[in-house]
């Protein structure tokens, strides 16, 4: 017997047997897999979320886009801004509501999603898994994450 095993805590688990843990590495291996075929087009997986999110309705408010990406204003905040430098995004305020800022693709932005139908042939490929296997998986972590943030104060 190891020393490991030795003192080993029956009633703390392994990590390797954690649902937590199995999701936080396979959200790992993800962003690994993402970051070479985002750095090819020049975006961050957030960005790339980002824009995912408006390719598929554009002219979202930031704080739609935050509720829609589960961020807050001080993390998409700067994001937005580097999309905005790299000509991607413009952000200005609603003429009917100053405190709202409107997001809209420019023609650079709408021009990059072809760029993406790689990265997403690539990433379904990677998890070799089929459509429906996938919408269930992303299901039953979609409802864990909703209950999580239910129990929220």
């Amino acid at each position: 017997m190891n020393q490991m095993t030795q003192n080993a805590d029956p009633g703390i688990p392994d990590v390797s047997e954690m649902l937590c843990f199995s999701i936080y590495s396979a959200g790992h291996a993800f962003t690994q897999l993402y970051r070479p075929l985002l750095d090819a087009i020049g975006l961050t997986y957030p960005q790339y979320l980002v824009m995912v999110a408006l390719w598929r309705r554009d002219g979202r408010t930031v704080k739609e886009l935050g509720e829609t990406l589960f961020l807050d204003s001080s993390t998409l905040t700067p994001l937005l801004k580097r999309l905005e430098t790299a000509g991607f995004i413009t952000r200005t305020r609603n003429p009917r509501d100053e405190r709202q800022v409107l997001l809209h693709l420019t023609e650079e932005g709408r021009r990059l999603k072809e760029s993406t139908a790689e990265v997403s042939r690539c990433v379904q490929e990677a998890v070799g898994i089929d459509a429906d296997t996938a919408n269930k998986i992303q299901a039953a972590i979609d409802a864990i994450r909703d209950g999580i943030h239910k129990r929220k104060p």
